[in-house]
């Protein structure tokens, strides 16, 4: 202690406010400041080295990805409706169902490409199969699935070889699910920490949101007379989507942030929004009215679309800020201490 000296009856000539106190000393003054005593060390700011984030953002175009991501739902979910359609003799809401399925696949495939830079890169994603990758899993589900679909709405429209045409329906539809939601897989593989922590229901969301985009087009286009199936389509993906996105954000804590702020949120408020208000109106005026059968319709797709934009931008949002890699990282290596010092098991070895 610099300014005092040690003598046999303790510390004499202190300087007062430069030596710190001590013991049982130190715990009165604590308690004698109370709850009003300011923070003396400012929050922790989340940073890297010069300044970069931790993570790269996605260097995905945003218009050609999250437009992929849309239009692969909307397609997937298109050749389920179709297959139900064909079977129960709609033939209008079958064949506008499998035209929506085709001309949407065909336009995923394309912006997926244009993002690519190359189509030969697509093309080297099938020389090889890996289970284990949800990219090159999908690009042979792609591959699979999208001549299907054309080869079904080819034959609706010219009438010609209806059994193959018939085959190509039912096995796009039942290709259909995995179209619509392996998108959801392949962006919580990540390590973009908004999309990765929501991987337990992003595929519930996503097929909710396919659902209500696939109803949609049926409900702008077909005579309110065959529109049943579309109708209830629609309600049940917009109970499917809209409950599963809260779980989905309610479950992620602070990962979820960037999906209330900004950009992100404007555009998931109105996914909300026009996917509920589009499925009330489906249920009480689409089976009656054409008009609200067409804005009901037009809502739902614009839902869906405004729905994956904003997961999208979210994503990228959540990978430029350090804090939702490091403090959900933090979290759970003290929830695992936590489990530890109690005794209870973490999962990290052996159960009875």
């Amino acid at each position: 202690m610099t300014g005092s000296r040690v003598t046999r009856d303790g510390v004499a000539d202190t300087r007062p406010g430069r030596d710190a106190v001590a013991g049982e000393h130190a715990g009165r003054r604590r308690r004698r400041r109370g709850r009003g005593e300011r923070a003396m060390v400012p929050d922790a700011e989340f940073s890297s080295y010069y300044g970069k984030p931790i993570l790269n953002k996605p260097t995905w175009k945003p218009l050609d990805i999250a437009g992929y991501l849309y239009l692969g739902g909307l397609a997937g979910a298109s050749s389920p409706l179709a297959a139900g359609a064909h079977a129960t003799a709609r033939p209008a809401l079958a064949r506008t169902a499998k035209l929506g399925a085709a001309g949407a696949i065909s336009l995923s495939l394309v912006a997926l490409v244009h993002d690519l830079g190359r189509p030969a890169r697509f093309v080297n994603m099938l020389r090889v199969f890996k289970p284990t990758s949800p990219m090159n899993l999908g690009s042979w589900l792609l591959a699979g699935y999208a001549p299907l679909t054309v080869a079904a709405a080819a034959a609706d429209v010219t009438g010609r070889h209806r059994r193959v045409g018939a085959v190509a329906t039912a096995s796009a539809a039942a290709l259909g699910p995995a179209v619509a939601t392996y998108t959801a897989v392949l962006i919580s593989d990540t390590a973009v920490p908004s999309w990765h922590e929501g991987h337990r229901e992003l595929p519930f969301v996503f097929a909710g949101s396919g659902a209500t985009a696939a109803a949609g087009l049926a409900l702008a286009c077909v005579p309110t007379g065959q529109t049943g199936p579309a109708r209830r389509m629609a309600v049940l993906g917009a109970a499917v989507e809209l409950g599963f996105f809260r779980l989905m954000k309610r479950r992620m804590g602070r990962t979820a942030e960037p999906f209330e702020e900004g950009g992100p949120h404007a555009l998931l408020c109105a996914a909300e929004a026009l996917t509920a208000g589009g499925a009330a109106l489906a249920a009480y005026a689409g089976g009656r009215s054409r008009p609200g059968a067409a804005v009901a319709g037009a809502a739902l797709l614009a839902g869906s679309a405004a729905l994956r934009f904003g997961i999208f931008q979210g994503g990228v949002a959540s990978a430029e800020d350090p804090k939702y890699t490091v403090v959900p990282q933090r979290e759970r290596l003290r929830a695992r201490a936590a489990e530890g010092s109690t005794g209870e098991p973490d999962g990290s070895g052996p159960q009875p």
